[in-house]
């Protein structure tokens, strides 16, 4: 789980919010090339679960040949039934507990603990394999609620030493910042996917 520093594989990749075409998947092949991600996580909020089993059968198959960790947001079951690599609750979600029966103690498991000591507290103390916090800078992908400052950081990684993602905002100008401070993992959606001037696999490009 812990950051691979000899192969730069510190990327935690989110899906867009939408996959509209079958042109998504030679896209995430492409950058998926980089070798520079070590998780892609499918969050689909608004998707229909037929729908989504089947995106996932196919971005699994991907996943798989770059040796990236496949990861479900919000969807225990869904994860189980597509034998993905994880899945990654909300605080609103299943409990970590339950979510643990359901995928059994092989399976990854994160959460998101926003920019609270409580839940990062009270989320070290459980099942998990790692945790997020964010949002660290501004983020078109969706509403953010909660923002998180570099001091929360390093509060956290003077305490513990399960691997934290770093959530919000993050592209090629301000990546440096949270991995000067010791992020483990960076959660990347919107450069990649949503970037008007460059290709996805150009964009991945950049973060090195």
């Amino acid at each position: 789980m812990s950051q691979n520093k000899l192969n730069k594989r510190f990327i935690y990749l989110i899906s867009p919010n939408k996959i509209k075409s079958n042109d998504f998947y030679i896209k995430l092949d492409r950058v998926l090339k980089s070798k520079k991600v070590n998780f892609f996580q499918l969050r689909l909020k608004k998707e229909k679960y037929k729908n989504k089993f089947s995106i996932g059968k196919k971005i699994k198959k991907i996943c798989k040949k770059h040796k990236v960790n496949f990861i479900i947001n919000d969807d225990p079951k869904l994860a189980k039934k597509l034998n993905s690599d994880g899945c990654h609750l909300g605080q609103k979600d299943m409990s970590i507990k339950n979510a643990r029966k359901i995928l059994g103690n092989k399976k990854i498991i994160g959460i998101t603990c926003h920019n609270s000591k409580f839940l990062i507290k009270n989320a070290i103390k459980q099942n998990i394999n790692y945790l997020a916090i964010g949002s660290f800078f501004k983020t078109q992908t969706k509403k953010v609620k909660y923002r998180a400052s570099l001091s929360t950081l390093k509060w956290y990684k003077s305490r513990y030493n399960m691997p934290l993602v770093a959530i919000g905002g993050i592209n090629n100008t301000n990546y440096k910042k949270l991995l000067l401070n010791h992020a483990d993992f960076l959660a990347i959606s919107g450069y990649i996917w949503e970037n008007k001037k460059l290709k996805p696999e150009q964009a991945i490009k950049k973060i090195k």
